[in-house]
Protein backbone atom coordinates (compact mmCIF):
# COMPACT_ATOMS: atom_id res chain seq x y z
CA UNK A 1 0.00 0.00 0.00
CA UNK A 2 1.19 3.34 -0.80
CA UNK A 3 0.04 7.13 0.10
CA UNK A 4 1.86 9.98 -0.83
CA UNK A 5 0.63 13.35 1.00
CA UNK A 6 2.10 16.36 -1.03
CA UNK A 7 1.26 20.22 -1.30
CA UNK A 8 -0.44 19.51 -5.05
CA UNK A 9 -2.96 16.97 -3.16
CA UNK A 10 -3.00 13.24 -1.92
CA UNK A 11 -2.69 9.98 -3.87
CA UNK A 12 -2.21 6.42 -2.99
CA UNK A 13 -3.08 2.54 -3.72
CA UNK A 14 -6.90 1.61 -2.72
CA UNK A 15 -7.03 -0.25 0.30
CA UNK A 16 -4.64 -0.92 3.08
CA UNK A 17 -4.83 0.83 6.89
CA UNK A 18 -5.52 4.13 7.57
CA UNK A 19 -2.62 6.34 6.69
CA UNK A 20 -0.62 3.85 5.38
CA UNK A 21 -2.59 3.30 1.73
CA UNK A 22 -5.71 5.49 0.08
CA UNK A 23 -8.17 4.75 2.59
CA UNK A 24 -11.88 6.17 3.57
CA UNK A 25 -10.61 7.54 6.39
CA UNK A 26 -7.66 9.62 4.60
CA UNK A 27 -10.42 10.78 2.12
CA UNK A 28 -12.22 12.03 4.51
CA UNK A 29 -9.41 13.88 6.74
CA UNK A 30 -8.09 15.16 3.63
CA UNK A 31 -11.47 16.49 1.91
CA UNK A 32 -12.11 18.03 5.20
CA UNK A 33 -9.06 19.58 5.88
CA UNK A 34 -9.30 21.11 2.26
CA UNK A 35 -12.35 22.27 2.80
CA UNK A 36 -11.46 23.67 6.45
CA UNK A 37 -8.91 25.88 4.73
CA UNK A 38 -11.32 26.98 2.23
CA UNK A 39 -13.80 28.26 4.49
CA UNK A 40 -10.87 30.00 6.48
CA UNK A 41 -9.78 32.05 3.36
CA UNK A 42 -13.77 32.61 2.75
CA UNK A 43 -15.00 33.90 6.21
CA UNK A 44 -18.73 34.28 6.26
CA UNK A 45 -19.43 33.44 2.68
CA UNK A 46 -21.32 30.19 1.31
CA UNK A 47 -18.95 28.02 -0.04
CA UNK A 48 -19.39 26.21 -2.87
CA UNK A 49 -16.93 23.52 -3.99
CA UNK A 50 -17.41 21.49 -8.00
CA UNK A 51 -15.78 18.07 -7.93
CA UNK A 52 -15.52 15.88 -10.83
CA UNK A 53 -13.52 12.50 -11.64
CA UNK A 54 -12.36 10.15 -14.47
CA UNK A 55 -13.14 6.57 -14.67
CA UNK A 56 -11.35 4.50 -12.48
CA UNK A 57 -12.86 2.02 -10.72
CA UNK A 58 -12.64 3.50 -6.97
CA UNK A 59 -13.86 6.96 -8.17
CA UNK A 60 -17.25 6.17 -7.37
CA UNK A 61 -16.11 5.14 -3.76
CA UNK A 62 -13.93 8.15 -3.29
CA UNK A 63 -16.79 10.51 -5.00
CA UNK A 64 -19.02 9.57 -1.75
CA UNK A 65 -16.78 10.38 0.79
CA UNK A 66 -15.55 13.88 -0.52
CA UNK A 67 -18.86 14.48 -1.15
CA UNK A 68 -20.18 13.64 2.00
CA UNK A 69 -16.98 15.00 4.02
CA UNK A 70 -17.32 18.74 2.30
CA UNK A 71 -21.48 18.64 2.71
CA UNK A 72 -20.42 17.69 6.81
CA UNK A 73 -18.55 20.55 6.50
CA UNK A 74 -21.75 23.28 5.67
CA UNK A 75 -19.99 23.44 1.75
CA UNK A 76 -21.85 23.09 -1.16
CA UNK A 77 -21.22 20.77 -3.85
CA UNK A 78 -21.53 20.88 -7.50
CA UNK A 79 -20.99 17.49 -8.66
CA UNK A 80 -19.90 16.98 -12.63
CA UNK A 81 -19.56 12.93 -11.90
CA UNK A 82 -17.48 11.58 -14.87
CA UNK A 83 -15.49 14.40 -16.00
CA UNK A 84 -12.18 15.37 -17.05
CA UNK A 85 -9.15 17.21 -15.27
CA UNK A 86 -9.55 20.54 -17.35
CA UNK A 87 -13.17 20.37 -17.83
CA UNK A 88 -14.00 21.05 -13.76
CA UNK A 89 -11.30 23.43 -14.17
CA UNK A 90 -13.26 25.07 -16.30
CA UNK A 91 -16.37 24.68 -14.70
CA UNK A 92 -14.73 25.95 -11.45
CA UNK A 93 -14.60 29.81 -12.41
CA UNK A 94 -17.98 29.63 -14.52
CA UNK A 95 -19.90 28.18 -11.54
CA UNK A 96 -18.21 31.30 -9.39
CA UNK A 97 -17.17 28.04 -6.63
CA UNK A 98 -14.56 28.68 -4.10
CA UNK A 99 -12.51 25.46 -5.03
CA UNK A 100 -12.38 22.74 -7.04
CA UNK A 101 -11.56 19.26 -6.10
CA UNK A 102 -10.69 16.80 -9.03
CA UNK A 103 -11.05 12.67 -8.52
CA UNK A 104 -7.88 11.16 -9.95
CA UNK A 105 -4.84 9.24 -9.97
CA UNK A 106 -3.88 10.65 -13.66
CA UNK A 107 -1.40 8.36 -15.50
CA UNK A 108 -1.46 5.86 -12.61
CA UNK A 109 -3.07 2.02 -12.82
CA UNK A 110 -5.89 1.39 -11.43
CA UNK A 111 -5.24 0.59 -8.29
CA UNK A 112 -4.75 4.23 -7.64
CA UNK A 113 -6.83 7.23 -6.82
CA UNK A 114 -5.95 10.83 -5.85
CA UNK A 115 -7.70 14.16 -5.22
CA UNK A 116 -6.11 17.07 -6.88
CA UNK A 117 -7.00 20.54 -5.64
CA UNK A 118 -8.01 23.80 -7.32
CA UNK A 119 -8.10 27.21 -5.83
CA UNK A 120 -11.29 29.42 -7.08
CA UNK A 121 -9.26 30.23 -10.65
CA UNK A 122 -9.99 27.00 -11.12
CA UNK A 123 -5.88 26.24 -11.28
CA UNK A 124 -4.02 23.93 -8.88
CA UNK A 125 -3.16 25.49 -5.54
CA UNK A 126 0.33 26.70 -4.87
CA UNK A 127 3.11 24.91 -2.57
CA UNK A 128 2.49 27.73 0.24
CA UNK A 129 -1.68 26.71 0.00
CA UNK A 130 -0.60 23.19 -0.15
CA UNK A 131 1.60 23.39 3.16
CA UNK A 132 -1.34 24.69 4.91
CA UNK A 133 -3.63 21.90 3.54
CA UNK A 134 -1.43 19.58 5.25
CA UNK A 135 -1.26 21.34 8.46
CA UNK A 136 -4.71 21.27 9.00
CA UNK A 137 -5.01 17.48 8.15
CA UNK A 138 -2.30 16.55 10.46
CA UNK A 139 -4.09 18.49 13.58
CA UNK A 140 -7.36 17.01 12.47
CA UNK A 141 -8.13 21.03 13.41
CA UNK A 142 -12.17 20.21 11.83
CA UNK A 143 -15.28 21.67 12.76
CA UNK A 144 -18.07 20.09 11.29
CA UNK A 145 -21.79 21.79 11.16
CA UNK A 146 -24.54 21.35 12.60
CA UNK A 147 -27.97 19.15 10.65
CA UNK A 148 -29.74 22.78 9.83
CA UNK A 149 -26.61 24.13 7.94
CA UNK A 150 -25.28 20.83 5.95
CA UNK A 151 -24.39 21.65 2.51
CA UNK A 152 -26.43 21.37 -0.32
CA UNK A 153 -25.62 18.86 -3.66
CA UNK A 154 -26.26 18.92 -7.26
CA UNK A 155 -25.42 17.46 -9.84
CA UNK A 156 -24.44 18.83 -13.20
CA UNK A 157 -24.13 17.39 -16.74
CA UNK A 158 -23.56 20.65 -18.56
CA UNK A 159 -20.30 21.48 -18.65
CA UNK A 160 -19.07 18.78 -21.68
CA UNK A 161 -21.35 20.89 -23.68
CA UNK A 162 -19.89 24.03 -22.12
CA UNK A 163 -16.02 23.31 -22.40
CA UNK A 164 -16.33 22.16 -25.79
CA UNK A 165 -18.50 25.27 -26.83
CA UNK A 166 -15.26 27.51 -25.08
CA UNK A 167 -12.89 25.40 -27.07
CA UNK A 168 -14.81 26.29 -30.43
CA UNK A 169 -15.09 29.84 -30.05
CA UNK A 170 -11.31 30.09 -29.63
CA UNK A 171 -10.19 32.21 -32.83
CA UNK A 172 -7.46 29.69 -33.71
CA UNK A 173 -10.12 26.59 -33.46
CA UNK A 174 -11.25 26.37 -37.24
CA UNK A 175 -13.56 24.21 -37.38
CA UNK A 176 -14.41 24.99 -41.42
CA UNK A 177 -10.51 24.11 -42.57
CA UNK A 178 -11.03 20.76 -40.03
CA UNK A 179 -13.90 20.14 -41.85
CA UNK A 180 -12.76 20.32 -45.24
CA UNK A 181 -9.60 18.19 -44.92
CA UNK A 182 -12.22 15.04 -43.82
CA UNK A 183 -9.53 13.54 -41.36
CA UNK A 184 -10.39 10.20 -40.51
CA UNK A 185 -8.66 10.25 -36.76
CA UNK A 186 -8.04 7.20 -34.36
CA UNK A 187 -8.30 7.72 -30.71
CA UNK A 188 -7.93 5.54 -27.76
CA UNK A 189 -9.18 6.84 -24.25
CA UNK A 190 -8.08 3.89 -22.29
CA UNK A 191 -11.58 3.61 -21.12
CA UNK A 192 -11.59 6.48 -18.93
CA UNK A 193 -13.69 9.54 -19.37
CA UNK A 194 -11.73 10.99 -22.74
CA UNK A 195 -14.16 8.40 -24.10
CA UNK A 196 -16.96 10.37 -23.73
CA UNK A 197 -15.49 13.83 -23.93
CA UNK A 198 -13.46 13.48 -27.01
CA UNK A 199 -15.82 11.51 -29.83
CA UNK A 200 -18.24 14.60 -28.87
CA UNK A 201 -15.65 17.25 -29.37
CA UNK A 202 -14.29 15.61 -32.73
CA UNK A 203 -17.84 15.30 -34.01
CA UNK A 204 -17.76 19.15 -32.99
CA UNK A 205 -15.07 20.11 -35.05
CA UNK A 206 -16.28 18.05 -37.93
CA UNK A 207 -14.73 14.89 -38.04
CA UNK A 208 -16.83 12.45 -39.36
CA UNK A 209 -14.38 9.24 -39.11
CA UNK A 210 -13.61 8.25 -35.98
CA UNK A 211 -11.93 4.88 -34.98
CA UNK A 212 -12.96 4.57 -31.44
CA UNK A 213 -10.74 2.20 -28.98
CA UNK A 214 -11.19 1.76 -25.30
CA UNK A 215 -13.68 4.89 -25.21
CA UNK A 216 -16.24 3.03 -22.59
CA UNK A 217 -15.56 4.33 -19.36
CA UNK A 218 -15.65 1.57 -17.31
CA UNK A 219 -12.10 2.20 -15.23
CA UNK A 220 -10.52 -1.01 -16.78
CA UNK A 221 -7.30 -0.25 -18.44
CA UNK A 222 -6.46 -1.96 -21.00
CA UNK A 223 -3.15 -1.08 -20.89
CA UNK A 224 -0.80 1.07 -18.52
CA UNK A 225 -2.68 4.31 -18.74
CA UNK A 226 0.38 6.63 -19.53
CA UNK A 227 0.32 8.03 -22.95
CA UNK A 228 3.98 6.07 -23.69
CA UNK A 229 5.02 4.92 -27.13
CA UNK A 230 5.38 1.36 -25.81
CA UNK A 231 2.08 1.49 -24.10
CA UNK A 232 0.56 2.58 -27.82
CA UNK A 233 1.00 -0.08 -29.85
CA UNK A 234 -2.63 -1.08 -30.68
CA UNK A 235 -3.78 2.29 -31.77
CA UNK A 236 -0.52 2.03 -34.33
CA UNK A 237 -1.43 -0.51 -35.80
CA UNK A 238 -5.24 0.62 -35.94
CA UNK A 239 -3.79 3.69 -37.64
CA UNK A 240 -2.08 1.59 -40.64
CA UNK A 241 -4.61 -0.76 -41.34
CA UNK A 242 -7.55 1.40 -41.08
CA UNK A 243 -5.84 3.88 -43.06
CA UNK A 244 -5.78 7.03 -40.30
CA UNK A 245 -4.89 10.43 -41.08
CA UNK A 246 -3.62 11.00 -37.35
CA UNK A 247 -4.44 9.48 -33.79
CA UNK A 248 -4.80 10.77 -30.27
CA UNK A 249 -4.30 9.09 -27.20
CA UNK A 250 -4.75 11.04 -23.63
CA UNK A 251 -4.54 9.66 -19.98
CA UNK A 252 -7.72 9.06 -17.77
CA UNK A 253 -7.93 12.42 -16.48
CA UNK A 254 -7.32 13.57 -20.21
CA UNK A 255 -4.76 16.36 -19.62
CA UNK A 256 -1.61 15.02 -21.22
CA UNK A 257 -1.67 14.52 -25.30
CA UNK A 258 -0.26 11.89 -27.08
CA UNK A 259 -0.46 12.36 -30.87
CA UNK A 260 0.48 9.18 -33.54
CA UNK A 261 1.08 9.66 -36.75
CA UNK A 262 -0.77 8.25 -40.35
CA UNK A 263 2.11 5.78 -40.55
CA UNK A 264 1.77 4.42 -37.22
CA UNK A 265 4.90 6.31 -35.49
CA UNK A 266 4.90 8.23 -32.39
CA UNK A 267 4.84 11.97 -33.05
CA UNK A 268 6.45 12.46 -29.59
CA UNK A 269 4.97 13.79 -26.17
CA UNK A 270 7.23 16.45 -26.31
CA UNK A 271 6.52 17.23 -29.71
CA UNK A 272 2.79 18.34 -29.07
CA UNK A 273 3.43 21.06 -27.47
CA UNK A 274 6.04 21.89 -29.70
CA UNK A 275 3.36 21.76 -32.84
CA UNK A 276 0.86 23.41 -31.09
CA UNK A 277 2.88 26.63 -30.25
CA UNK A 278 4.51 26.62 -34.02
CA UNK A 279 0.79 27.40 -35.16
CA UNK A 280 -0.40 29.65 -31.85
CA UNK A 281 3.00 31.70 -32.89
CA UNK A 282 1.98 31.74 -36.52
CA UNK A 283 -1.15 33.32 -35.29
CA UNK A 284 0.00 35.25 -32.15
CA UNK A 285 3.22 36.66 -31.54
CA UNK A 286 4.56 36.34 -27.93
CA UNK A 287 6.48 34.21 -25.72
CA UNK A 288 6.16 30.54 -24.44
CA UNK A 289 7.42 28.59 -21.57
CA UNK A 290 7.99 24.99 -20.83
CA UNK A 291 9.39 23.14 -17.46
CA UNK A 292 13.10 23.12 -17.29
CA UNK A 293 13.04 19.12 -18.62
CA UNK A 294 11.20 20.05 -21.64
CA UNK A 295 12.44 19.72 -25.04
CA UNK A 296 14.50 22.74 -26.43
CA UNK A 297 12.48 22.23 -29.74
CA UNK A 298 9.97 24.94 -28.03
CA UNK A 299 12.61 27.24 -27.92
CA UNK A 300 13.76 26.76 -31.37
CA UNK A 301 10.54 26.99 -32.72
CA UNK A 302 9.70 30.32 -30.32
CA UNK A 303 12.96 32.03 -31.66
CA UNK A 304 11.93 31.41 -35.24
CA UNK A 305 8.82 32.75 -35.34
CA UNK A 306 10.27 36.05 -33.18
CA UNK A 307 9.33 35.18 -29.76
CA UNK A 308 11.42 34.71 -26.36
CA UNK A 309 11.26 31.12 -24.42
CA UNK A 310 11.49 30.81 -20.71
CA UNK A 311 12.00 28.08 -18.68
CA UNK A 312 9.80 26.72 -15.77
CA UNK A 313 10.86 24.76 -12.18
CA UNK A 314 9.07 21.28 -13.23
CA UNK A 315 5.56 21.03 -11.90
CA UNK A 316 2.18 22.68 -13.46
CA UNK A 317 1.82 25.49 -11.31
CA UNK A 318 5.45 26.59 -11.76
CA UNK A 319 4.75 26.30 -15.37
CA UNK A 320 1.83 28.55 -15.21
CA UNK A 321 2.97 31.14 -12.63
CA UNK A 322 6.25 31.53 -15.33
CA UNK A 323 3.21 32.10 -18.02
CA UNK A 324 1.72 35.10 -15.98
CA UNK A 325 4.78 36.57 -15.54
CA UNK A 326 6.19 36.96 -19.06
CA UNK A 327 2.59 36.68 -20.63
CA UNK A 328 3.22 33.64 -22.48
CA UNK A 329 1.03 32.95 -25.57
CA UNK A 330 1.36 29.15 -24.62
CA UNK A 331 2.90 26.59 -22.66
CA UNK A 332 3.13 23.67 -20.94
CA UNK A 333 5.28 20.36 -20.30
CA UNK A 334 7.01 17.82 -22.52
CA UNK A 335 4.30 15.35 -21.20
CA UNK A 336 1.90 16.11 -23.97
CA UNK A 337 0.61 18.70 -21.40
CA UNK A 338 -0.85 21.91 -23.76
CA UNK A 339 -1.69 24.99 -21.84
CA UNK A 340 -3.43 27.72 -23.35
CA UNK A 341 -4.29 31.23 -22.10
CA UNK A 342 -6.90 32.20 -24.12
CA UNK A 343 -8.75 28.60 -22.99
CA UNK A 344 -7.92 28.86 -19.25
CA UNK A 345 -4.24 28.15 -16.89
CA UNK A 346 -4.09 24.22 -16.83
CA UNK A 347 -2.98 21.75 -19.08
CA UNK A 348 -5.74 20.30 -21.63
CA UNK A 349 -5.88 17.38 -24.25
CA UNK A 350 -9.43 18.89 -25.71
CA UNK A 351 -7.84 22.50 -26.50
CA UNK A 352 -4.90 20.66 -27.54
CA UNK A 353 -6.72 17.82 -30.35
CA UNK A 354 -8.91 21.13 -31.80
CA UNK A 355 -5.27 23.05 -32.02
CA UNK A 356 -3.37 20.48 -33.64
CA UNK A 357 -6.13 19.54 -36.19
CA UNK A 358 -6.79 23.50 -36.88
CA UNK A 359 -2.70 23.20 -37.91
CA UNK A 360 -2.63 20.08 -38.82
CA UNK A 361 -5.48 21.23 -42.02
CA UNK A 362 -4.40 24.24 -42.80
CA UNK A 363 -0.35 23.27 -42.35
CA UNK A 364 1.37 23.20 -45.94
CA UNK A 365 3.40 19.39 -45.17
CA UNK A 366 0.89 16.90 -46.80
CA UNK A 367 0.22 14.59 -44.04
CA UNK A 368 1.11 14.60 -40.24
CA UNK A 369 4.82 12.51 -40.41
CA UNK A 370 5.66 15.22 -42.56
CA UNK A 371 4.44 17.94 -39.88
CA UNK A 372 6.55 16.12 -36.97
CA UNK A 373 9.56 16.09 -39.54
CA UNK A 374 9.50 19.76 -40.09
CA UNK A 375 10.79 20.24 -36.48
CA UNK A 376 14.34 20.28 -34.91
CA UNK A 377 14.94 16.53 -34.23
CA UNK A 378 15.71 15.82 -30.45
CA UNK A 379 16.15 12.98 -27.86
CA UNK A 380 15.48 12.95 -24.44
CA UNK A 381 17.48 10.05 -22.12
CA UNK A 382 15.44 9.68 -18.81
CA UNK A 383 18.21 8.34 -16.08
CA UNK A 384 18.08 8.22 -12.39
CA UNK A 385 21.29 7.50 -9.72
CA UNK A 386 20.43 5.88 -6.53
CA UNK A 387 22.50 6.65 -3.80
CA UNK A 388 22.73 5.83 -0.16
CA UNK A 389 19.99 7.97 2.60
CA UNK A 390 23.47 9.97 4.35
CA UNK A 391 24.69 11.25 1.09
CA UNK A 392 24.17 15.25 0.85
CA UNK A 393 22.64 15.26 -2.83
CA UNK A 394 22.45 19.10 -2.28
CA UNK A 395 26.33 19.36 -1.82
CA UNK A 396 26.59 16.92 -4.97
CA UNK A 397 24.01 19.41 -6.91
CA UNK A 398 26.20 22.55 -5.28
CA UNK A 399 29.30 20.47 -6.63
CA UNK A 400 28.24 19.76 -10.32
CA UNK A 401 27.03 23.49 -10.71
CA UNK A 402 30.54 24.74 -9.92
CA UNK A 403 32.19 22.00 -11.80
CA UNK A 404 30.01 23.83 -14.78
CA UNK A 405 29.99 27.30 -14.13
CA UNK A 406 31.75 28.72 -17.70
CA UNK A 407 28.36 26.88 -19.05
CA UNK A 408 24.61 28.79 -19.21
CA UNK A 409 23.67 26.67 -15.64
CA UNK A 410 20.17 26.88 -14.73
CA UNK A 411 19.90 26.43 -10.55
CA UNK A 412 15.75 27.40 -10.48
CA UNK A 413 14.94 23.42 -10.02
CA UNK A 414 18.05 21.35 -9.42
CA UNK A 415 21.05 22.33 -11.64
CA UNK A 416 20.59 22.45 -15.68
CA UNK A 417 23.76 22.43 -17.93
CA UNK A 418 22.98 23.88 -21.04
CA UNK A 419 25.59 23.44 -23.95
CA UNK A 420 25.35 24.17 -27.45
CA UNK A 421 23.42 21.76 -28.76
CA UNK A 422 22.32 19.83 -25.82
CA UNK A 423 21.29 19.42 -22.09
CA UNK A 424 21.49 17.78 -18.96
CA UNK A 425 19.31 18.47 -15.97
CA UNK A 426 19.74 17.13 -12.38
CA UNK A 427 16.93 17.21 -9.85
CA UNK A 428 16.80 15.19 -6.21
CA UNK A 429 13.52 13.47 -5.10
CA UNK A 430 11.65 15.09 -2.58
CA UNK A 431 11.05 11.30 -0.71
CA UNK A 432 13.82 9.06 -1.68
CA UNK A 433 17.58 9.80 -1.52
CA UNK A 434 17.83 9.93 -5.79
CA UNK A 435 19.19 12.25 -8.49
CA UNK A 436 17.19 12.11 -11.58
CA UNK A 437 18.92 12.81 -15.11
CA UNK A 438 17.28 13.95 -17.97
CA UNK A 439 19.39 15.35 -20.73
CA UNK A 440 19.03 15.92 -24.37
CA UNK A 441 20.86 16.05 -27.52
CA UNK A 442 20.62 15.45 -31.17
CA UNK A 443 20.41 11.58 -31.19
CA UNK A 444 19.55 9.12 -28.63
CA UNK A 445 22.72 7.98 -28.61
CA UNK A 446 24.50 10.81 -27.77
CA UNK A 447 21.73 12.06 -25.42
CA UNK A 448 22.82 8.46 -23.86
CA UNK A 449 26.73 9.30 -23.98
CA UNK A 450 26.12 12.85 -21.71
CA UNK A 451 23.94 10.96 -19.34
CA UNK A 452 26.28 8.27 -18.61
CA UNK A 453 29.28 10.84 -18.50
CA UNK A 454 27.22 12.87 -15.57
CA UNK A 455 25.84 9.73 -13.81
CA UNK A 456 30.25 8.81 -14.10
CA UNK A 457 31.06 12.35 -12.51
CA UNK A 458 28.60 12.19 -9.89
CA UNK A 459 30.04 8.87 -9.14
CA UNK A 460 33.52 10.34 -8.93
CA UNK A 461 32.09 12.98 -6.29
CA UNK A 462 30.75 10.58 -3.92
Amino acid sequence: MTLIKSISGIRGTIGGRPDEGLTPIDIVKFTSAFGTWIKARNKNKAIKIVIGRDARISGEMVQHLVVGSLQGLGIDVVDLDYSTTPTVEVAVPMENAQAGIILTASHNPKQWNALKLLNEKGEFISETDGAEVLAIAEQSAFNYAEVDDLGVYNQSSAYLEKHIEAILSLPLVDVNAIKSKNFKVAIDCVNSTGGIFIPVLLKALGVKNIIELYCNPNGDFPHNPEPLPENLTEIATQIKEQGADVGFVVDPDVDRLAIVCENGEMFGEEYTLVAVADYILKNTKGNTVSNLSSTRALRDVTEKNGGEYFAAAVGEVNVVNKMKEVKAVIGGEGNGGVIYPDAHYGRDALVGIALFLSHLAKSEEKNCSALRASYPNYYISKNKIELTPQIDVDAILVQMEEKYRNEDVSTIDGVKINFASEWVHLRKSNTEPIIRIYSESQSKEKADELANRIIEEIKELI
